[in-house]
């Protein structure tokens, strides 16, 4: 099954709405990647198809973003280590108050000087994933590849522009405004809050107002 397929299924595309996204810009169409990781079996079919893409790369350790990113390093690892018969690690980085992604728990140590594959759920902009990068080489860690289950502007995130050998499982391209140039904004479509940044948007908009 294709990852689209796969996303579908659980019900997590959505279309037609009015959303904000990580970065901050405004859009109609949403990859809601928690609606996947209720799903058990889906969730391993994913990090199944991460594995299957880069089973002949010599990799040790597989690293995401946290939150959702977890349960996709988990599942990712999982699987190579199945299909390559040996051990492979699956870790993750945590952002810190200034907003990077950094390794704790000790995973440093891990991940120093080893071969990482490194997996995230969807990129808008590339910046979480450098984040991640700038980690993993820190402690002198080869980075031999990244991919994203999903990629939602490929004009602009690419191997290039990644500073790696970059690809996804799939591409959902998504236009995404600045809110001053927002159309859904200017029609006054009200904006999701059960989903995605709109619910802190609307709240950061508010205390601004009140001030």
């Amino acid at each position: 099954m294709e990852i689209l397929d796969i996303l579908k299924k659980v019900g997590a595309i959505m279309t037609d709405d009015h959303f904000v996204y990580t970065s901050g810009k405004h859009g109609s169409v949403y990859v809601n990647k928690d609606a996947l990781y209720l799903h058990i079996n889906e969730a391993s079919e994913v990090g199944r198809l991460f594995a299957e893409k880069y089973k002949d790369l010599d990799i040790e350790v597989v690293v995401a973003p946290a939150l959702g990113g977890i349960v996709l390093s988990q599942w990712t690892a999982y699987h190579l280590s199945k299909m390559k018969y040996k051990k492979i690690l699956g870790v993750y980085t945590e952002k810190d108050s200034e907003g990077n992604q950094i390794l704790t728990r000790g995973y440093d140590k891990l991940v120093a000087g080893k071969k990482v594959l490194i997996v995230e759920d969807i990129t808008n902009t590339g910046g979480s994933v450098k984040k991640v990068m700038n980690s993993v080489r820190a402690v002198n860690a080869d980075v031999v590849a990244v991919c994203t289950m999903i990629n939602r502007n490929p004009e602009e995130v690419t191997s290039g522009t990644m500073g790696a050998p970059f690809s996804s499982l799939g591409i959902f391209k998504a236009e995404a405004f600045e809110e001053s140039d927002c159309p859904l904004c200017k029609q006054n479509i009200p904006i999701n809050t059960s989903v995605g940044h709109g619910k802190k948007y609307l709240a950061k908009k508010q205390n601004a107002g009140d001030r």
